[in-house]
């Protein structure tokens, strides 16, 4: 089946950069007595930990196989993983994900593969869940808003998936487009549907790119990006699309949301860099969730995530600016 493609942003159409920032301000409310998070210690105080609720979803228990890809770092407790999320089309509290994307219908699902593809098709959830077995994989998980967490995540390589799709010698980008259903999901002021992400095809083919399904041994939660996302470990959370509806492959580098919002606090890599602080605040430490205790663990940050086999990706590259 052919399917157009969906028209790029126009520029006309970006938010403007006072826009953004009003909203930007209610966003990051919680980050407002922090002086450019010169200590950031001071960020992880001032990130809530209180009243991690268990999710009320019931998931379905996956069969995984266990792989060298796991750190030693001590795993965050699941309910923790669950109710404390950013995906903003349930609510900008990180509580709220948990609370609201319940309504959301994961089944029937299916994900279109369009773009620079030698035949565009649409896909049915359940047979991409069972193209390839599924591997357990235990992950740092960074978020740019210097929080982090340990998660076992369930899926295979997305190269498996994109060999499978075979795309054309021209594709050089892979580009996300995340669900919209009128019903449950309703962006903040000044973000607009779709949820747009995207990857260099580089970026995407490598080993440590996670095509995932699930989470602790079973199917994803709603409000982790239920049903199909992709994990890229070495970069700052918000580049892993969730909910993914599209898979499009283009030629050229495609607009992504948060760097079309405002391009000076979210680059297009958002590889992990605790050298180049986030206009706010240092991204040289982080708090990372881990445990149930209520006090802070603050953490180095390391370059990459601790991913160091990725440095490769980016030989050549000025990564204060490529950022």
């Amino acid at each position: 089946m052919l399917l157009k493609f969906a028209k790029q942003i126009p520029s006309s159409e970006i938010t403007s950069k006072d826009a953004y920032e009003s909203f930007n301000a209610t966003r990051r409310r919680f980050l407002g007595g922090a002086v450019a998070m010169g200590a950031s210690a001071a960020a992880g105080a001032l990130l809530p930990e209180a009243a991690f609720a268990a999710p009320t979803q019931t998931l379905t228990k996956l069969n995984v196989v266990q792989t060298k890809y796991t750190v030693s770092d001590a795993t965050t407790p699941e309910p923790k993983a669950q109710s404390y999320n950013n995906f903003y089309e349930f609510g900008e509290d990180k509580s709220d994900p948990a609370k609201n994307a319940w309504k959301m219908h994961d089944r029937p699902w299916t994900v279109k593969i369009e773009g620079l593809v030698k035949q565009p098709q649409t896909l049915d959830i359940d047979k991409l869940l069972s193209y390839r077995p599924l591997e357990q994989r235990v992950y740092r998980f960074r978020c740019v808003e210097a929080w982090s967490m340990v998660i076992p995540w369930d899926g295979y390589p997305l190269s498996e998936l994109i060999k499978f799709v075979n795309p054309l010698p021209s594709a050089k980008y892979v580009q996300f487009l995340t669900a919209k259903d009128s019903k449950t999901m309703v962006l903040p002021f000044g973000i607009q549907f779709p949820y747009s992400e995207a990857l260099r095809m580089d970026e995407a083919m490598h080993p440590l790119t996670l095509l995932t399904f699930g989470s602790y041994g079973e199917t994803l939660a709603n409000q982790q990006g239920a049903p199909i996302r992709v994990i890229v470990p070495w970069k700052y959370g918000f580049k892993g699309a969730k909910s993914i509806v599209t898979i499009r492959f283009l030629d050229k580098q495609p607009h992504t949301t948060w760097n079309d919002m405002n391009s000076e606090e979210y680059g297009f890599y958002s590889n992990v860099n605790p050298n180049r602080s986030h206009p706010r605040w240092s991204q040289a430490r982080e708090r990372l969730l881990n445990s149930n205790s209520i006090l802070p663990k603050i953490r180095t940050t390391d370059m990459f995530n601790g991913y160091s086999e990725v440095a490769s990706l980016y030989n050549g590259m000025d990564l204060m600016k490529n950022y």
